[in-house]
């Protein structure tokens, strides 16, 4: 199951989700505190690419790359199982748009890295809730 995503979002709350989703149990502490580094993994097993205005390669550790990027424009990211397809865009400076689906893990490390707010996660489950009942509704037949 997953959730759509379509949210105001600073890129560093997004990267955290990132690190949180991908590599927290191995990022090296001055990696994790640095705002200016990211993890980024090969499409083969589930793509993450930033769109820089420049970028240079820190570190390869297990299948993720440590880039250091300046002037983030976009990041594409999709999970290993495919279930979780994210696009970030810059809107103004370190601002922007966060787009796709997510799976229920994903929208917990969402919740986590401050992406999503608790009023946006109610507003989804309501949403979720109404949905269900129509379809509910449509498959109940009346005698």
């Amino acid at each position: 199951m997953s959730v759509p995503i379509d949210v105001k979002t600073t890129l560093e709350r997004f990267r955290r989700f990132m690190i949180y989703n991908t590599c927290l149990s191995f990022i090296p502490k001055g990696y994790l505190k640095d705002p200016t580094v990211f993890p980024e993994r090969n499409s083969e097993r589930g793509q993450i690419y930033l769109e820089a205005a420049a970028k240079i390669e820190l570190a390869k550790i297990k299948d993720i790359t440590f880039v250091k990027a300046v002037d983030v424009l976009g990041i594409i990211y999709a999970s290993k199982s495919g279930n979780t397809q994210l696009r970030w865009r810059q809107i103004s400076g370190s601002l922007g748009r966060l787009m796709g689906q997510a799976s229920l893990n994903s929208v917990v490390n969402l919740i986590e890295s401050k992406v999503l707010t608790k009023e946006y996660v109610e507003g989804l489950v309501s949403h979720m809730q109404e949905l269900r009942s129509e379809r509910e509704g449509e498959n109940s037949t009346e005698d």
